[in-house]
């Protein structure tokens, strides 16, 4: 077996195998030939083709092994078929025959011309898949759908890139089993069509989670019916989000939506002023609601248990970063009611630090009733204290500048587990405030890895099993700095090389350059 993306040699061209004519279009190997060119049951000179040793497919994120073998390949002809041995990759066959010109036959064999999709034991995981090309066919297996669907990516990427599908196995699988992309949709407004066409291009990339942040002081972006008070004027219909999430379901894709609390709650303050936190001198505490008042939590329970029926996924963000009330050099000093709550709740000593925990772990509850499995932000996460966040939180860690900052190790030392969201590579923030800047797909490409979580300094590799992958996101802190059609073409390379390094988190084999013009080709 061969590893790695590019997995034959320049010199192995020039090793040729003569074959029979492909009458049947099995392209099977000729009996050997003697010595003078004849057949050897003709004294006529029988045509022959030579091929060489195949390369590897093309494709974004690179496969991870392939088995070489000399044959002419596979590339969608007329009469060509999509075929299943099983009726749930129906919608698999359907996509792809659509996409590659053939006609979806429904279940049974394959002929040459034909591609066939099957559930099969074996493989590494859920999402792994094996395809095989030979004898004028092509067979994408897995031990469940996610891992065809992936097949089905890289055969259609390969054939856009190079015509034909080289013969050969692959076999592949991902490095992490998060890959994600995360949208701001609650400081700025995006249409239904447009995160619909973000959806496809995700699914094409691999990647298997689109989280939505909905909720923030500058809107809040999805139909309500228990709260409809709340709701921006701009915004999805829950009509519109049922289309998204049956749309991303059918590219494996889990939408991960987040209510983001006690912070970033200005619109459902704006509607429900009762709630704002206010200090001990009765200034207004931005976005922050007082979470010494039961109805502040009524109220971001009832959106929870709402959403949770609009949104079925397995993953579910909870927030709980940039709690201004813990920005302050005294928090119980400058909020008293929130100190007094805290020493109710979990007695004398306890502070405003564990009232937040607290509250978090409360909303975790909420969502644990629900089946789902929960992250936060790492600023929501406070060292020491009388209250502990959940143990089953996974930390989002996106940030090293939120006071108090703890190192990614921290968490990982104490058993958690982490997705990373790293501000330094994988932060789009729309026009660029606070020392943002764009980031590039060659700098991720280049000297990203999913160990380096916080600045450019990995984290030891023996912490590679607790981080469970990466997500890019775009914040639009100022919303009218881009346009939907600006942000799409600026995040296209960045997810790129994004998926390359989640898939394969070793050193790639093309240079940046190659990586751009197959990204090229692959459209």
């Amino acid at each position: 077996m061969l590893i790695g993306s590019a997995v034959t040699a320049a010199g192995a061209v020039a090793v040729t195998v003569a074959l029979w004519p492909n009458t049947g279009g099995t392209g099977a190997a000729a009996p050997e030939r003697p010595a003078d060119g004849t057949s050897a049951t003709s004294p006529t000179p029988t045509p022959s083709r030579t091929y060489p040793l195949s390369k590897a497919p093309r494709a974004i994120p690179a496969v991870r092994e392939h088995t070489a073998a000399r044959g002419p390949g596979w590339k969608p002809a007329d009469g060509g078929r999509v075929v299943v041995n099983d009726k749930d990759l129906a919608d698999e066959g359907r996509l792809l025959a659509g996409e590659l010109g053939l006609t979806y036959a429904g279940a049974g064999g394959a002929r040459a011309g034909d591609v066939q999709l099957a559930l099969a034991d074996g493989g590494s995981g859920a999402e792994s898949y094996t395809m095989a090309v030979r004898d004028g066919r092509v067979r994408i297996s897995g031990p469940a759908e996610a891992g065809v669907f992936y097949g089905t990516r890289t055969l259609k990427q390969t054939v856009r890139a190079d015509g034909t599908a080289p013969e050969g196995v692959v076999r592949d699988r991902p490095a992490k089993p998060q890959r994600g992309f995360m949208l701001d949709i609650a400081r700025k407004h995006f249409t239904a069509g447009w995160i619909e066409d973000r959806i496809r291009e995700l699914g094409d990339l691999k990647y298997n989670q689109l989280g939505l942040h909905f909720s923030d002081d500058q809107g809040f972006r999805i139909e309500s019916d228990s709260h409809p008070e709340v709701v921006s004027q701009q915004h999805l219909t829950k009509a519109e989000v049922r289309r998204i999430v049956d749309l991303a379901a059918s590219r494996h894709i889990s939408v991960v939506p987040e209510i983001d609390s006690p912070g970033h709650l200005g619109a459902v303050i704006a509607a429900h002023p009762d709630l704002q936190l206010r200090n001990v001198n009765g200034a207004a505490t931005r976005g922050a609601v007082d979470i010494s008042k039961p109805a502040a939590a009524d109220i971001v329970d009832d959106l929870l248990n709402e959403y949770a029926a609009l949104f079925p996924g397995r993953y579910w963000h909870l927030g709980a970063d940039e709690y201004q009330a813990l920005v302050v050099s005294n928090p119980e000093a400058s909020y008293p009611q929130l100190a007094a709550a805290a020493q109710d709740a979990y007695g004398p000593g306890a502070t405003v630090a564990d009232l937040a925990t607290g509250w978090l772990n409360n909303r975790a509850d909420v969502m644990r009733r629900h089946d789902r499995t929960m992250r936060a932000w790492n600023d929501g996460f406070f060292r020491g204290g009388a209250v502990q966040a959940a143990a089953d939180l996974q930390v989002a860690y996106w940030t090293g500048k939120e006071i108090g900052a703890r190192q990614p190790v921290e968490y990982l030392q104490s058993g958690r587990k982490l997705i990373n969201y790293n501000d330094e590579y994988l932060y789009y923030v729309l026009g660029q405030p606070n020392q943002f800047v764009y980031p590039t797909g060659q700098r991720i490409y280049e000297q990203w890895t999913p160990l380096v979580v916080r600045g450019t300094t990995p984290v030891p590799a023996k912490y590679d099993g607790q981080i469970l992958g990466g997500s890019f996101a775009v914040w639009c802190d100022l919303a009218g700095s881009q346009t939907q059609d600006q942000v799409a073409a600026g995040i296209r390379m960045p997810l790129r090389a994004l998926t390359q390094k989640l898939w394969d988190s070793r050193e790639p084999v093309l240079s940046w350059q190659q990586f751009q013009e197959l990204a090229g080709k692959l459209g």
